[in-house]
């Protein structure tokens, strides 16, 4: 649980920094922030002596977590491009839902009832929080938006199974950070934009925290179903909302909070859920 809420502090970071470093190409973006985090992870695999080599159980899932990954991400951004930031926001947190249904569907971990009631209502939350005006939105962008959570929920979802067989997050994440950088340069060689070394500065700073919130969810996910802690990804809203406030002074109005308060209790109803299965159990 700890760990998904770091990630999530460490992407909300991310955005921050994003929007600082000004008007520049998305998948230029993208590109810087994978870059670090591949960077990130190399470092951390050399010091550790870790090996690079994937069994052929894991190659799949592995390549479905860069590929889906990949696909999320784009998607994300060209959602965040072409809708209301609102709208791309509320569609890109379908993620957790997608994970929970692959989870289910691939690793045949089930959902109870009782957690199934607690995403619901941390979704409701997200709603009143988002305030997405899907009547402006054009059906395309909103269906790429739609297909963005779905890739990420896929892409935890394998990062849960790469962990059941013994694959290390640091590899998880350089893979994936590598695949998507490779990926994006045609694209971003296309519509490449000048920087300022401020813009780089926040840029690389940027890449730092999603480095952070990479490795921070790969442990969440490797460690843990995904049923248990993808509701806590909705904190990401909260930390978002404080450092828009403390940095951009942005003040939430009503409705923010009441979806504050639905996701607190959608997270603490799991906690004491969670809390009452390991006893029963110990």
């Amino acid at each position: 649980m700890l760990m998904i809420i770091l990630s999530a502090f460490c992407f909300a970071c991310m955005n921050v920094c994003v929007r600082l470093s000004g008007e520049l190409p998305s998948v230029q973006k993208s590109f810087f922030r994978n870059l670090v985090a591949a960077v990130f992870a190399g470092i951390v695999i050399v010091k550790n002596h870790t090996s690079l080599r994937i069994e052929r159980e894991s190659r799949l899932p592995l390549a479905m977590r860069c590929i889906f990954g990949t696909m999320g991400i784009l998607c994300n951004f060209y959602a965040v491009d072409h809708l209301m930031v609102a709208d791309a926001s509320i569609l890109n947190k379908l993620s957790p839902f997608f994970a929970i249904l692959f989870s289910f569907l691939l690793l045949k971990e089930k959902i109870t009832h009782i957690q199934a009631a607690c995403v619901a209502l941390a979704f409701a939350g997200c709603l009143f929080v988002v305030k997405p005006g899907f009547q402006n939105a054009s059906f395309v962008p909103a269906l790429i938006g739609v297909c963005g959570g779905l890739g990420a929920g896929i892409a935890y979802t394998m990062v849960r199974k790469l962990g059941t067989q013994g694959v290390k997050g640091p590899v998880i994440v350089f893979y994936f950070s590598l695949f998507s950088c490779l990926i994006v340069i045609p694209w971003m060689a296309a519509v490449f934009v000048p920087m300022s070394a401020g813009q780089i500065g926040i840029l690389l700073l940027a890449g730092l925290f999603a480095a952070g919130g990479q490795f921070s969810i790969t442990a969440a996910y490797t460690y843990a179903p995904a049923r248990k802690i993808s509701i806590y990804d909705y904190s990401q809203i909260i930390f978002a909302t404080i450092l828009g406030f403390a940095i951009f002074r942005e003040i939430p109005d009503a409705y923010s909070f009441i979806g504050y308060g639905l996701i607190i209790a959608a997270s603490f109803f799991m906690f004491l859920y969670n809390r009452k299965q390991q006893e029963m159990g110990a």
